[in-house]
């Protein structure tokens, strides 16, 4: 059971380089759109979440305040970028895009700095 929670936290990771650093790109770029590739990295990030919130025959368990808050976060990030990319805006909202990235990072330090 190791070995799978070490694979969903490497699709996890995976999924929060896809979602940020697809973010970071559009912003840089100028034309702020919610991209393929930002979608795919919140829906790899909620999906690898519950995962991993599943106790997998763990000793010790995660605090489950921390998965809520994290849960929470997680659903309305991935909310916030599916819905302009089922519109097909073409561009969005600066400060909503930058709630996204900003949601993005503290999603990071509660799993990083939470304890």
């Amino acid at each position: 059971m190791e070995a799978v929670r070490l694979i969903l936290r490497y699709a996890h990771l995976v999924g929060f380089a896809l979602l940020l650093g697809g973010a970071l790109v559009q912003y840089y770029t100028g034309r702020i759109y919610i991209n393929a590739v930002m979608l795919w990295g919140a829906t790899i990030q909620v999906v690898t979440g519950v995962a991993l919130a599943a106790p997998l025959g763990r000793e010790v368990q995660p605090d489950p305040v921390k998965l809520a808050v994290k849960g929470v976060i997680a659903i309305m990030i991935f909310i916030m970028v599916l819905i302009p990319y089922l519109k097909k805006r073409e561009t969005v909202n600066k400060g909503h895009f930058l709630a996204i990235i900003g949601l993005t990072l503290v999603n990071a330090a509660v799993a990083v700095f939470w304890r």
